[in-house]
């Protein structure tokens, strides 16, 4: 099955909330940590690769 991207924009949009999450709640006593690091840097790739698939679904929508 082949996704749209739309449908992929959701999904990545889903896993920076989910890494952003995980990265709050690996920040105990400090955030310069690696582990709190490397998840928020994760989910910034992923907030801006769903960024980037929003725009490409709503470039590439046929009018109506």
């Amino acid at each position: 099955m082949k996704g749209t991207p739309l449908q992929f924009g959701f999904f990545y949009f889903l896993m920076g909330v989910l890494f952003t999450y995980l990265s709050i709640q690996s920040a105990k006593d400090t955030i310069w940590n690696f582990f709190t690091i490397f998840l928020a840097i994760l989910a910034t790739l992923d907030f801006g690769a769903a960024i980037r698939l929003f725009a490409l679904h709503f470039r590439n929508k046929p009018p109506v």
